[in-house]
């Protein structure tokens, strides 16, 4: 199962507390469906819901009669008294969700109607397809209304209202009410964390070995020569001192080449004596050029 049919069946089974917020969940099955879901749809979920918001709210398991039909649109606020007929909108009206629990109601409904959630080990990404521009204005305005900061994109005929920050994720399935997927999604996510920390750490170690080692290569190289062309008697005699030690010991970090001279000394005063070996043996090769 993708986590995005995760989500959407936690949420299919999950139920307002109130019966305004259920009256707001169904208003947004229905806008962003375009109709009221019918057996035939291939979006099991939302059928899922729509029938056990019709058991809780009309005590039926579907529409049969005018009537039963009529008293459902009424209920939303999709039904014109003057002309007696049903009148499905893009949009809900904005008396259905005025409060916070029913906006996280129509909101719940909208995703389960047109939204999907990408797989979190690759990427972040929560989307849902709106029918128009208004739609998609009032679903952007509603989700930011919680601070969020949910943006719209055209996508052929239509408008899609996305989240791509993972924490914002986070919160949304938090707003929806989708705990458990939203505490499988944290554990992605720290896992994630976990491996770019390590590997950010092996990087940094990697890269600070390679330096050593080139450094301890180029040290060597540069005794070498001296050893060749002048002999090491050339150098004074700490400087001579430290190239014996560090062709003895051609691994040894510089700390611990500190400590075989007599008397010790510390990392930096290391450096700057294989510093100015370095240089001597710059100094003797532009003699010979």
């Amino acid at each position: 199962m993708s986590f995005s049919s995760e989500v959407k069946t936690e949420l299919a089974k999950h139920l307002g507390k109130s019966r305004h917020c259920q009256i707001a969940e169904l208003a947004a099955l229905i806008a962003f469906e375009g109709r009221i879901p019918a057996a035939e749809l291939e979006n099991r979920l939302l059928m899922q819901k729509y029938q056990l918001l019709l058991a809780e709210l009309f005590h039926i398991e579907e529409i049969h009669t005018e009537e039963e039909a009529r008293s459902v649109f009424s209920t939303v606020k999709m039904y014109n008294d003057a002309t007696g007929e049903a009148e499905p909108e893009d949009t809900v009206k904005g008396l259905l969700i005025q409060q916070s629990c029913c906006k996280r109601a129509y909101i719940r409904g909208a995703f389960l109607a047109g939204g999907s959630i990408s797989d979190p080990n690759k990427s972040y990404h929560f989307e849902i397809v709106c029918r128009s521009i208004p739609q998609a204005e009032q679903l952007r305005d509603v989700i930011n209304s919680f601070d969020m900061d949910a943006k719209i994109v055209a996508r052929k005929k239509y408008q899609v209202v996305y989240l791509k920050e993972g924490s914002q994720i986070v919160d949304i399935l938090n707003i929806m009410e989708a705990h458990v997927a939203l505490m499988n999604l944290e554990n992605v996510r720290i896992l994630k964390e976990m491996r770019n920390s390590v590997n950010r750490k092996v990087n940094c170690e990697t890269a600070n070995i390679s330096k050593t080692v080139n450094a301890a290569v180029k040290q060597l190289a540069d005794i070498e020569y001296i050893r060749e062309t002048a002999g090491l008697s050339y150098l004074p005699e700490n400087l001579k001192e430290m190239a014996l030690l560090r062709l003895e010991y051609p691994d040894a970090p510089l700390a611990e080449l500190g400590t075989y001279l007599n008397p010790p000394v510390g990392k930096s005063g290391v450096n700057h004596r294989l510093r100015r070996i370095s240089e001597m043996a710059d100094s003797l090769r532009q003699q010979t050029v």
